[in-house]
């Protein structure tokens, strides 16, 4: 059996939600279905976060939500590093 090449790249989705915390607004994530999802790992895992992050930054208009945007990109890049 032949698989081709129709898998998304990103395999999660980011947006912005609003919570009953302190700064109101928090980042959630989407897992998208593949076929090699089981064997991601948490750094993988982390690095899909960080890739949807940054493009939900892209096209963020709210002051509000960039904010909370580029905070979860700072805690997802330490995270990272703590891995490495």
């Amino acid at each position: 059996m032949n698989i081709c090449g129709s898998e998304i790249l990103m395999s999660i989705s980011a947006r912005t939600c609003n919570c009953k915390e302190k700064n109101g607004k928090r980042v959630a994530y989407t897992l998208i279905d593949s076929y090699h999802g089981l064997c991601l790992d948490k750094k993988d895992i982390i690095i899909s976060e960080l890739e949807a992050c940054i493009t939900l930054l892209k096209y963020s208009t709210d002051e509000a939500d960039r904010s909370t945007i580029k905070r979860e990109i700072v805690q997802l890049k330490t995270m990272l590093d703590l891995l490495s």
